[in-house]
């Protein structure tokens, strides 16, 4: 097996890792270069810069995960529909350097309608797979555009997106909430949890969410404690239009700041949880070369 740089190349950032033959981790590095950030589009200019060494040796290979692959990024790398895998998605990497540097495409899902999308998060799903030792599982990957994902037989076979994590920076920072609201404030993990309970009231999350100025107002939460309220109310939503059978097991993927709250929120609604970090997106570039 070639040597393989993975680099998850994301919005507003990057990281990358160098693997040896067998998949382990021999050095990482990030900047702060998403594709936001890279000056005239001048992409190439950016992989150099910080992959250039780490290229050398004859015969490595390079797989870029995450919004390098968008339209907006260097190249765009079609969506793979649902139900995808390993396989599918290998068959249609986009080569930037044939042989050499390659653009992992991301997934999509048709829902009625509306079409849904990921890039980046499959290959943590399929990371997280390999490293599980998993063939099946419902899967969350949190963040500003949170994912939902269904695994059967090893593929991806439909998945979700919410928007709670934007939606959190949105109502704490420019919306009325911000007043009262201590957004970066340590999580309470009570208060959180009194958010949670909030969420399955069945009222919606467009009154439960005026409920934490007003809580704010007669005194009975401070501006911290109201940052880890809004954050149980919103997570709390997004995890009650999931389908979650007492018991059941969810794999929780990414930072760890964030898998802990969600793992809190699951098992106080009963499930169990695992959680994977970075060693998920490492995991899964390998499994894309087989």
């Amino acid at each position: 097996m070639p040597q393989l740089i993975a680099v998850d190349w994301g919005t507003s950032s990057l990281r990358g890792a160098r693997l040896d033959d067998v998949g382990r981790v021999l050095e990482e590095k990030s900047a702060p270069l998403g594709i936001l950030n890279v000056a005239n589009g001048d992409f190439a200019c950016v992989f150099a810069s910080l992959f250039s060494d780490w290229m050398k040796p004859a015969g490595t290979v390079c797989l870029i995960s995450g919004m390098a692959g968008s339209r907006q990024g260097w190249a765009e790398a079609p969506y793979v529909a649902c139900p995808a895998g390993p396989d599918e998605l290998r068959r249609r990497l986009h080569w930037i350097e044939p042989g050499r540097i390659a653009l992992v495409p991301g997934l999509s899902d048709e829902q009625g309608e509306v079409p849904d999308v990921m890039r980046g998060e499959e290959v943590q799903i399929f990371g997280a797979v390999r490293l599980g030792g998993l063939a099946e599982g419902l899967f969350v990957l949190p963040g500003t555009h949170s994912k939902w994902a269904t695994v059967q037989g090893g593929r991806v076979t439909g998945f979700r997106t919410c928007m709670t994590g934007e939606f959190y920076g949105l109502l704490s920072r420019h919306s009325i909430l911000a007043r009262t609201l201590e957004a970066d404030a340590v999580l309470d993990d009570a208060v959180f949890l009194r958010g949670v309970e909030r969420a399955g009231n069945g009222r919606g999350l467009l009154h439960n969410a005026f409920g934490v100025r007003a809580l704010a107002l007669f005194g009975r939460l401070s501006p911290a404690e109201s940052a880890s309220y809004l954050s149980g109310l919103l997570i709390g939503e997004e995890i009650h239009l999931q389908e979650l059978p007492q018991g059941r097991e969810v794999i929780a993927i990414g930072a760890s700041t964030l898998t802990a709250r969600y793992a809190l929120a699951l098992r106080h609604r009963g499930a169990r949880v695992r959680t994977f970090g970075a060693e998920a997106t490492w995991t899964g570039a390998k499994a894309l070369l087989g």
